[in-house]
């Protein structure tokens, strides 16, 4: 729809129309036909032309964006509007899916990021929107949901945390909901966009951790005290006087160049073993200090 309206300015032509249409200026296209001219003896009013634009719903306005994206990125693909009640679909129709899809979905998920940006300009609630290709989508969701199950029976088996690979938003979210009613693990994502992942973690853990061994100082942890570093057993051992210089040959101790006295090749008796401590005592050399028990 167009139409023509006259005003002693061309501001004043628009404003004039818009009030007649009751739209705003967003709603129309605004075309000056005349300027309008002040004369002496004549004026000459200005003209502008309205034309009020299509209103395109929010599917629309993604399907017309893509309309324009696709040659851009070399696809000859035809986006489709599929629906539009719950959730936005989009079916991009093309001879090939390959270039479209692209490795583990990394092209067209970038294309469906796009077009529900543009679905949802102006929008207070979010809608979610959907560009598949080929069927994509639906293989796709279909091979994550047995990924799940496997990986969650391998988590428990194992009675470890099960990382997977880095996924979009979409697929963390059937993950999630594919091992929802689990009794036997629970799932939680981790990381930052856009390598977030799910961790799918084994309800009994921890009662595994403790039957293997797998946490050290239980005792310590009972107590509701975590346990310094080196203090679970400290050995020690009694004080010995270091050697007087007139060490005797025997001991070893004395490092004089061969040939002189007091050096004797291959001499060492095992002092050093003795002072410093032997690691192989089973026993402490004295009672520990009743602190290293705390």
């Amino acid at each position: 729809m167009e139409k023509i309206f006259s005003g002693k300015t061309a501001e004043e032509a628009v404003e004039s129309g818009l009030k007649e249409l009751s739209l705003t200026r967003e709603d129309v296209e605004i075309e000056v036909i005349e300027e309008g001219k002040r004369g002496l003896f004549k004026s000459i009013p200005a003209q502008v032309k309205l034309t009020v634009k299509e209103k395109l719903t929010d599917g629309q306005r993604a399907v017309k964006f893509l309309e324009g994206l696709l040659p851009l990125i070399g696809t000859e693909a035809v986006p489709v509007l599929a629906s539009e009640d719950e959730k936005i679909v989009i079916q991009l129709g093309a001879e090939g899916t390959k270039g479209i899809i692209g490795r583990r979905g990394e092209v067209i998920d970038a294309i469906q990021a796009l077009a529900g940006a543009v679905a949802n300009t102006g929008r207070h609630d979010y809608k979610r929107v959907v560009v598949d290709c080929g069927n994509y989508r639906e293989e796709r969701e279909e091979t994550l949901k047995r990924v799940a199950e496997k990986l969650a029976a391998k988590a428990v088996r194992l009675g470890k945390r099960v990382r997977l690979e880095p996924m979009n938003p979409y697929e963390r979210r059937i993950i999630h909901s594919t091992l929802a009613d689990s009794t036997e693990v629970f799932t939680k994502s981790e990381g930052k966009e856009p390598n977030r992942f799910v961790v799918i973690t084994p309800k009994n853990i921890r009662q595994q951790d403790d039957r293997k061994g797998g946490r050290k100082n239980g005792r310590d942890r009972r107590n509701g005290r975590e346990p310094k570093y080196g203090s679970e057993r400290k050995k020690t051992y009694e004080h010995r006087d270091l050697p007087s210089e007139a060490t005797p040959e025997s001991s070893g101790t004395s490092f004089s160049r061969s040939g002189t006295p007091g050096y004797k090749k291959g001499g060492f008796s095992g002092f050093f073993g003795t002072f410093l401590g032997n690691a192989n005592d089973e026993e402490p050399a004295t009672k520990p200090d009743p602190t290293d028990e705390e």
